[in-house]
C-alpha cells in the first residue's frame, strides 16, 4: 500500500500486463479481451511462476495477472520473487471460486497481491463470459491507471494533500460504525480493526467488494486479526454491539429496525456501480436507522461507489471519515466521498481509527 513519495506525472502510455495461467486457453482469452481495449498493451503470458519471474526481469510491467494453481512453482510460490522482480507492478491474483481458492487468494494479499478475482469454474465463453470478462478488463485498467513510474513520465515534487472542504461532524454519539472498501479493503479493514480500542460497543457493518465464498473469509480473518467476533451476514441477522458484520458476496446487504430489534436484511436487487453488494444499500439503509447516529467510514477502492450512501449519511445528520490517498491503494472510493464534501475527516487508516475510537469515548 505504500507508494512513492513523489507522484507521476501521467502520459498516455498503455498499461503493460503479464499474464500468467497454466492454461493456453485462458491466457488467449484474457489476452484478447485486454488486446480489446487501447489503453492496454500484454507485453508477455507465462504458464507457471517461474516463467512469470523470468518474464518479469525481462518486461517492465504494470500489472501481473496471476493464476493461483499451477504445476511446477504456483502463484503463491513465485509472489514474493514476482514483488522483487518487477517492485512497481501491481498483481492481480485469479482464483477459482472455492473455498480454497479464497484462503489462498487471503495469504496472497498479505504477501503483496494487490487485489483478486474469482474465475468461473466454467463457462468463459458462454453465460459466465461476459460478466468475468468486464470485471477482469475494469480491475486491470484500474490497477493500471495508478500512479506508476515509467521513462515516458516526469517526476514533479511531492506536494502537501489538497485543500479539502470538510462536512460537520456529528454531536450524536455513534450508534453504528458502518465501513465500504473496494480494492486494497481487507489488509486495510484487517489494519482499522485491529487498532480501534476495545472493547467496540457498537455494532460494525461491512461491505467490501468481493465474491460469494471469499466474504467468509473475510469475516474470519477479522476476528482473528482483530480480537473481535465477525460472521458473513444472513438475513434477518440480529444486530449486536460489539460484532462485525460483512455483506456476503453477491448481495446487498441492508438494516432495518423491527419490533425494537435492528436485523439485517439481504436482497438480490440489482448491482449498484456494477456491484452487489453494493456499499450504498447498507449507507442509506443505516442513515435511515441511526440517523445523526451513523458513521460511516470509506476505505481505499475503485470506483465511487458508496458515494450516495454517504450524502444520504451526511444528510440525515451522521458523520463520514474517508481514508486519504497517500494510503489508499486505489483513491477511488474514500477519494469520491472527499471531494464531494462529505468527509468530516480524511486520514491514513491508524488516523482513522483513533478518530472512531475517539468518537465512541466521546459518547460514552
Amino acid at each position: 500500500m505504500n507508494r512513492a513519495a513523489a507522484p507521476i506525472v501521467q502520459t498516455s502510455a498503455p498499461i503493460r500486463v503479464l499474464l500468467v495461467d497454466d492454461s493456453g486457453v485462458s491466457r488467449a482469452l484474457m489476452a484478447q479481451w485486454l488486446h480489446d481495449d487501447p489503453k492496454i498493451r500484454v507485453v508477455a503470458t507465462a504458464a507457471n511462476g517461474a516463467d512469470a519471474i523470468a518474464a518479469a526481469k525481462a518486461h517492465p510491467v504494470d500489472v501481473i495477472v496471476l493464476d493461483v494453481e499451477m504445476p511446477g512453482m504456483d502463484g503463491i510460490a513465485a509472489l514474493p520473487r514476482l514483488v522483487e522482480a518487477a517492485p512497481g507492478a501491481r498483481i492481480l491474483m485469479a482464483s477459482t471460486l472455492t473455498t480454497r481458492g479464497a484462503r489462498v487468494t487471503f495469504e496472497a494479499l498479505n504477501l503483496g497481491a494487490t487485489d483478486a478475482i474469482a474465475k468461473p469454474r466454467s463457462g468463459w465463453a458462454t453465460a459466465a463470459g461476459p460478466a468475468f470478462r468486464d470485471e477482469f478488463v475494469r480491475k486491470v485498467r484500474a490497477l493500471g491507471e495508478i500512479e506508476r513510474p515509467q521513462p515516458a513520465l516526469r517526476r514533479v515534487p511531492a506536494a502537501a494533500p489538497a485543500p479539502y472542504t470538510r462536512a460537520e461532524p456529528s454531536r450524536a454519539a455513534p450508534q453504528v460504525i458502518a465501513i465500504g472498501a473496494s480494492t486494497g479493503g481487507p489488509n486495510a479493514m484487517f489494519e482499522l480493526i485491529e487498532q480501534l480500542p476495545k472493547p467496540v460497543r457498537v455494532p460494525i457493518i461491512v461491505t467490501q467488494h468481493m465474491p460469494p465464498t471469499f466474504t467468509v473469509i473475510l469475516a474470519e480473518h477479522m476476528a482473528r486479526r482483530g480480537g473481535i467476533q465477525a460472521f458473513e451476514a444472513t438475513d434477518r441477522m440480529p444486530v449486536q454491539p460489539g460484532v462485525v458484520y460483512v455483506a456476503p458476496g453477491g448481495r446487498h446487504m441492508e438494516v432495518a429496525r423491527s419490533g425494537g430489534t435492528v436485523r439485517l436484511h439481504l436482497t438480490d436487487a440489482v448491482p449498484e456501480n456494477f456491484c452487489r453488494p453494493s456499499v450504498n444499500p447498507m449507507l442509506r439503509s443505516a442513515a435511515a436507522v441511526w440517523g445523526a447516529s451513523t458513521l460511516g467510514v470509506m476505505l481505499t477502492g475503485m470506483g465511487s461507489d458508496g458515494l450516495d450512501g454517504a450524502r444520504a449519511v451526511v444528510a440525515a445528520g451522521g458523520t463520514m471519515l474517508a481514508q486519504d490517498q497517500a494510503s489508499s491503494v486505489v483513491w477511488g472510493m474514500p477519494g469520491a466521498v472527499v471531494k464531494a464534501g462529505l468527509a468530516a475527516e480524511m486520514l491514513p487508516v491508524g488516523g482513522l481509527a483513533s478518530a472512531i475510537g475517539c468518537l465512541l469515548e466521546a459518547g460514552r
